[in-house]
C-alpha cells in the first residue's frame, strides 16, 4: 500500500467531522442538482448492483444507463439521501470522462475533474473529503468507512 494512501486514510479516520454552514449546504445542493441534470444518460438506483470494474461502468454509460448502489449514498450532511445518490452518479461520470479507475490515483483524477467545475473553495473541500480522503480510507480499511466530512 502506498504511503500516500495510508496518510490520506488516517487524515480521514482520525479527524473530527467538519461542520458546514446552511449557506454552504445550499450551494452544494445546487451544484449537485445542476451537475446531475446535465448527465447525458439515465440513472437508476439499485439495492444490489455494484460496478466491480470501471470497464463495467464505462460499458453501461456507453449504453446510456448507469446503476447507482443505494447502500452507499447516505451521509448526515446531505439534507436528503437523494443528493448523495446524485453525487455518486456525477462522480461515476467523472471516472468515465477522465478514463480513471477506482484506485486512489483514479479517484484523485476524478476529483480534479469535478473540482474544476466547483463553484467555490468550500465545495472543493467537501468534494476532496468525499472523493479523495474517503476513498483512501476505504482502500486502507478494505471496507467503506463511516461517512463524515473532513477538512484537512
Amino acid at each position: 500500500m502506498a504511503p500516500n494512501t495510508e496518510k490520506l486514510a488516517k487524515i480521514y479516520l482520525e479527524s473530527s467531522p467538519a461542520e458546514i454552514s446552511e449557506e454552504t449546504t445550499n450551494e452544494l445542493i445546487d451544484f449537485i442538482m445542476n451537475q446531475f441534470r446535465a448527465l447525458p444518460f439515465a440513472v437508476q438506483a439499485s439495492e444490489y448492483m455494484r460496478y466491480d470494474t470501471v470497464e463495467e461502468l464505462y460499458a453501461d454509460i456507453e449504453k446510456g444507463h448507469l446503476w447507482v448502489s443505494m447502500e452507499t449514498y447516505g451521509a448526515d450532511f446531505y439534507p436528503n439521501p437523494f443528493y448523495g445518490f446524485a453525487f455518486l452518479a456525477i462522480h461515476d461520470y467523472d471516472h468515465y470522462q477522465t478514463h480513471s479507475d477506482f484506485s486512489l490515483e483514479g479517484e484523485i483524477t476524478a476529483y480534479r475533474a469535478i473540482a474544476k467545475r466547483s463553484p467555490s473553495l468550500e465545495i472543493q473541500k467537501i468534494l476532496y473529503s468525499e472523493i479523495v480522503l474517503k476513498s483512501a480510507a476505504h482502500i486502507y480499511l478494505g471496507h467503506a468507512p463511516e461517512p463524515k466530512l473532513v477538512f484537512a
